[in-house]
């Protein structure tokens, strides 16, 4: 058998080298688009809420732009409502990344559910950067990635302090702790924290590809809960938006025309 020159012998480690330093720094996301969009009729009719224009352009385009800005590699969408309109809007557009579809038609199984179905999916073992479909910002979401990536906790949650219904309850060391609905009284504690400060979720996420398997079986369920059934055994922190970014949730034909003439009037 020949042996490797010792020059060889360091190329070869190099090129392992790189190739696992490549793999590690892979970036999943994903969208959420398979909701039915209630709140944006009658537009919603007719088409996906991820095919709402937003500033003559689909949000679904909006959203991939800003995934692929941030270095995702693979983007996995989740489709139910007029499936076939995303499916081949994305099939006809030129994208950066690859783009893979996963098909809820059968059964809507909300965020957390969607994430699990779309786990066989990512590129194994690199962390999953996750936005809602109808979440307008002007972070750079590479920051949300850099921030998670500085940290060893399992979770990265974007946050601000914003008026809302439902607040995400953090420790000094923003930590998530618990949750409560304010207009019902209802709240959840999953970790003792004397300093308590209260934000309001903005829909994007990151997190570890190891953390999906801690949600469990296959099933219709919100990721906020899955969040709330690991929080007291696996740190899911807080990056807090800071107030020079604009964010928009435009869910509703209210906020949509709202934000609209925001980006209009600047």
């Amino acid at each position: 058998m020949r042996k490797l020159s010792r020059r060889n012998l360091v190329q070869q480690r190099e090129a392992v080298r790189q190739t696992l330093f490549s793999h590690l720094t892979m970036l999943n996301a994903m969208i959420f688009a398979a909701g039915l969009g209630t709140r944006l009729k009658p537009l919603t009719d007719t088409m996906p809420k991820a095919m709402v224009a937003f500033k003559g352009k689909p949000l679904l385009w909006h959203s991939i732009k800003s995934v692929e800005k941030a270095g995702a590699e693979r983007i996995v969408v989740n489709v139910h409502h007029f499936a076939e309109q995303i499916i081949n809007y994305i099939k006809h557009e030129k994208w950066d990344s690859e783009i893979v579809i996963s098909d809820e038609r059968d059964e809507l199984l909300d965020t957390g559910g969607g994430l699990i179905k779309a786990s066989s999916l990512f590129i194994p073992n690199s962390p999953v950067l996750i936005r809602n479909a109808d979440i307008v910002t002007s972070l750079n979401l590479k920051e949300l990635v850099s921030f998670h990536n500085s940290t060893e906790n399992s979770v990265s949650l974007l946050i601000m302090k914003r008026h809302s219904s439902r607040y995400l309850i953090f420790d000094d060391n923003m930590i998530l702790c618990g949750w409560k609905n304010v207009n019902t009284g209802e709240s959840i504690s999953i970790r003792d924290c004397e300093v308590k400060s209260d934000f309001g979720f903005c829909g994007i996420q990151i997190l570890d590809f190891d953390f999906i398997k801690e949600l469990g079986e296959k099933r219709k369920f919100s990721i906020m809960e899955g969040y709330l059934n690991t929080g007291n055994y696996i740190d899911i922190k807080g990056c807090e938006l800071e107030s020079q970014h604009s964010w928009f949730d435009v869910g509703s034909t209210q906020k949509l025309n709202e934000t609209e003439q925001f980006y209009t009037d600047k």
